[in-house]
């Protein structure tokens, strides 16, 4: 028997209270995002001066934002063209060799 007592007297906890006294999680999510200001519109940023937004997994500038740098895009892309085109040349032409040499 211990000298002043029990030693281990845990307190007990008070009872929880309610943990929502709001009727919002009874609602569905249109109605919550309604109520509770949870519509975040689209993700955008600017990186150079230039206006990009997030849509459906990429990052896509917006209208208007390529002004200047619309020539050079279609410039890189028949160049990317014509190259695709010669690899593809090229290929065809290793492929006859390595037919003619076996």
């Amino acid at each position: 028997m211990p000298l002043f007592g029990n030693t281990f007297s845990p307190k007990k906890t008070p009872p929880r209270k309610c943990a929502s006294l709001s009727n919002l999680h009874l609602l569905d999510r249109s109605t919550r995002e309604i109520e509770l200001g949870l519509e975040y519109g689209i993700p955008t940023m600017n990186l150079a001066g230039q206006s990009l937004k997030f849509e459906n997994g990429q990052w896509v500038a917006e209208s208007g934002s390529f002004t200047g740098d619309h020539r050079e895009m279609q410039r890189l892309r028949r160049r990317n063209q014509q190259l695709e085109e010669e690899n593809n040349l090229l290929r065809l032409k290793v492929d006859i060799l390595l037919d003619m040499v076996s």
